[in-house]
């Protein structure tokens, strides 16, 4: 059925539930003049959806499958699913959510998410490693040096870029070895729908014989050498960010220099919501780039942002629609990799190095809270309501 690529039933069928409450998404903006997709670029863009080679995620599945009926069968006429029939009830919400838009709008849209999708994996494709590479040798990263531009990929698209304690891990041997490189410019990005969906919870579930007090100090401890990477990181560094953030993947961005977004991103640091307190700097960033009421509402309150406005705030940079996000992006890119290196590299040392110190004794105090919050009652209860949840559906 639908243009051959199946949603597949996962154990965790939480994740199809939550697509059905935040699916607004389903939009996907043009620019310029309204273009028209013809039938043979449609018929094209189905036989490439079947080169990919990595899995979009389910976000972006639905998108496909809710864009080709559109195109082809027009509006969502049919009833719907039952409540436990979750894989079909979320095939339909996504189509529904299109609304009236024309059959021909549709197809466009259909052959720019699957140009886009192609896209973003050439890179990857044509990657080249050899044997004591180091770059090889990752298991949560795709890591990559090309036209004087080090990217380094969050690659765990099946758990939407979660980081789990060995990501941390590799994201800061990456930064390390390309601190050293010759790139000129150092990009982070995500594979799949998401940018990074932030801590990965089941490492609060590796609970050794030592309990949960080494759980916890080992976890600061982990938290606050991975933010210290980033202070620290010599070069220009650059967030391309491809989908939602959540978490330290969006409390770390005030430490970029520079951050792209594409349309369909969203900021989320649900702190309070789990019983923690803030990271990545961001007690002391977001107010100083933001305003002191504006940060309260989303690290207390936990305030959803889209990403014009977290351009708005000063948190990204640039917006871009998402199906023109990764070409213009990395137009700009290679243009910025194009600068003498240690111009950028003095220049940053310059902006930067009246913070560092600053930085690093707020980055040592969020990490010390958020250890005492770790253990307590309130978070405990908060993360073990998330699992109990989880596990219900």
């Amino acid at each position: 059925r639908g243009p051959g690529f199946k949603i597949k039933m996962s154990r965790d069928i939480i994740s199809f539930y939550r697509l059905i409450q935040s699916f607004p998404a389903v939009k996907l903006h043009l620019t310029g003049a309204v273009m028209r997709a013809t039938e043979v670029e449609f018929d094209k863009a189905k036989e490439h959806l079947k080169t990919l080679k990595n899995d979009p995620g389910n976000d972006t599945k639905l998108r496909i499958y809710a864009l080709f009926k559109q195109a082809t069968q027009g509006s969502c006429s049919s009833p719907k699913p039952g409540m436990l029939d979750f894989v079909n009830k979320a095939k339909w919400e996504a189509w529904n959510s299109l609304g009236n838009i024309s059959k021909e709008d549709a197809r466009q849209k259909y052959v720019d998410l699957v140009g886009t999708l192609i896209s973003s994996e050439a890179p990857i494709q044509k990657e080249a490693t050899t044997a004591g590479d180091p770059k090889s040798s990752y298991q949560t990263l795709q890591v990559t040096t090309e036209n004087n531009i080090t990217t380094i990929l969050l690659n765990r698209p099946e758990k939407k870029n979660a980081i789990s304690r060995k990501m941390y891990e590799e994201i800061m041997q990456a930064l390390e070895q390309a601190g050293k490189d010759d790139s000129v410019l150092t990009v982070m990005t995500g594979s799949g729908d998401y940018y990074c969906s932030g801590n990965d919870l089941s490492n609060f579930t590796q609970v050794g014989a030592e309990g949960v007090e080494k759980l916890a100090r080992d976890s600061g401890e982990l938290l606050t050498r991975y933010v210290s990477h980033f202070i620290d990181f010599p070069k220009p560094l650059i967030a391309v960010v491809n989908g939602p953030a959540v978490g330290i993947a969006v409390t770390g961005l005030g430490l970029f220099d520079v951050v792209y977004a594409t349309d369909r991103a969203t900021f989320h640091a649900p702190f309070s919501q789990l019983g923690q307190s803030p990271e990545g700097c961001s007690s002391y960033t977001f107010p100083k780039m933001m305003g002191t009421a504006k940060a309260n509402e989303i690290l207390l309150f936990n305030k959803k942002l889209t990403a014009a406005q977290a351009c708005d705030l000063g948190l990204v940079t640039e917006v871009f629609p998402d199906n023109t996000f990764q070409q213009e992006v990395w137009k700009k890119l290679r243009a910025y990799a194009k600068l003498p290196k240690d111009s950028l590299r003095y220049s940053k040392q310059l902006i930067r190095g009246m913070e560092k110190e600053k930085l690093h004794a707020v980055n040592a105090q969020e990490c010390v809270r958020l250890q005492e919050r770790w253990l307590s009652e309130e978070c405990m209860n908060a993360i073990m309501s998330f699992f109990q949840n989880k596990s219900k559906l």
